[in-house]
């Protein structure tokens, strides 16, 4: 099967050992078939030690990457090759892109294909890969447009901070609805957009430097914001916190970041 066969080829020691911490071996020897798309150990290696030891302490972190090279059904080279993109077990896509000079599943370099397993097949890739859907194609402010947070959106180009908002971060947006906006009233909205250095200041107030989860913001009392001020976080009735706005959608992962959808515009004391 898949496990027998990853072990017998020598290369995919990593794999199959964060296949059984994860305790998805079972899953992997039951009939499937799957397509299994395997890092070799060098693929491991690159992540460094910390990385492999941190995810092999977390089996839940672990379980949604590894599902995240697996998919259902056998899907043999010429099936990949044909098509753009793969549902995979943890539920986000992983994405084929031809190249000249060979192919890749979403930043990894396919280097071997149909190595067959009673139970289905593996293609080997150079790289470990994150489920992070919209890593390669959505920053936070295509996602803000995406999901038509269309206040905030133009707030941000009101104070020019569109260009950093686009920058490599990584950042950690705490997002306002436009009701949230709205509730500040149509007079402080018009001031604030005719004020850009006050509407920058107030929107740092929602940007983290550096990519904080909602798990993450579980431990802390405060987090340190952009424009020099800090909030405070808190949990309350099933909610988590910022100051005195909910976060009511957590965890939006883009190219550059996280995005937290908050109810309240945070406004610096």
């Amino acid at each position: 099967d898949i496990v027998d066969t990853a072990v017998g080829a020598g290369t995919f020691n990593t794999l199959v050992a964060a296949v059984q911490a994860a305790g998805l071996e079972d899953t992997l020897r039951s009939a499937g078939p799957f397509t299994v798309l395997a890092p070799t150990d060098d693929a491991f290696a690159r992540l460094g030690q910390k990385e492999i030891d941190r995810l092999l302490a977390n089996p839940h972190e672990l379980a949604e990457i590894l599902k995240y090279h697996v998919i259902q059904g056998k899907a043999t080279s010429d099936v990949v090759l044909s098509q753009g993109s793969f549902e995979t077990v943890q539920g986000h896509p992983v994405f084929v892109v031809q190249r000249k000079d060979g192919v890749l599943i979403n930043d990894a370099n396919l280097i071997a294909t149909d190595v067959m397993a009673a139970n289905g097949v593996i293609h080997v890739i150079d790289k470990v890969l994150y489920p992070k859907p919209v890593r390669l194609i959505h920053d936070i402010v295509d996602e803000a447009i995406e999901i038509e947070l269309d206040t905030l959106v133009a707030a941000v180009q009101a104070a020019g901070l569109e260009h950093v908002l686009r920058s490599e971060g990584p950042f950690t947006v705490f997002a306002p609805t436009d009701e949230a906006f709205a509730e500040l009233g149509t007079e402080t909205l018009k001031r604030l957009l005719a004020n850009p250095d006050e509407l920058a200041d107030i929107l740092l107030y929602h940007v983290v430097s550096g990519e904080t989860t909602s798990k993450e913001l579980g431990y802390l009392d405060s987090v340190g914001m952009v424009n020099g001020d800090r909030v405070h976080v808190d949990f309350e009735h099933g909610y988590q916190l910022v100051n005195d706005a909910r976060i009511i959608k957590a965890d939006t992962l883009v190219a550059n970041g996280i995005i937290h959808i908050i109810d309240k515009v945070l406004i610096p004391r």
